[in-house]
């Protein structure tokens, strides 16, 4: 009973590794195709977890959950990532002009 126990930390802790690798390596192949990248971290909140935003120069942007706010601070300063808190600093207005020209159309009624 208590080995099944340790078996499924084990196994947690082996998928939770994969996970913040898948993570960790699109976010660096992100920050590696777009010029300009800039980090926002994201604190947890009641139903959110601790996420980056990660917002190129002409405004696309790619949002993963992290382990904590620290993991997320600590990619950003790897990669050598201007990094703000959000909440604090707000998000840039590339950003959302890159939204609305990337915006989908609702499909027209006949």
């Amino acid at each position: 009973m208590i080995f099944d126990r340790l078996r499924a930390k084990s196994a947690d802790r082996r998928a939770q590794t994969k996970a913040t690798e898948s993570v960790e390596a699109a976010l660096a192949g992100f920050a590696s195709a777009h010029p300009g990248v800039q980090a926002w971290v994201e604190a947890a909140t009641g139903f959110n977890k601790a996420s980056i935003l990660l917002v190129a120069g002409d405004g696309e942007w790619m949002r993963r959950s992290t382990p904590s706010t620290d993991w997320g601070r600590e990619f950003a300063k790897h990669l050598d990532l201007t990094c703000f808190t959000a909440g604090i600093d707000a998000y840039p207005q590339r950003m959302r002009d890159w939204d609305a020209a990337h915006r989908v159309a609702p499909p027209k009624e006949q």
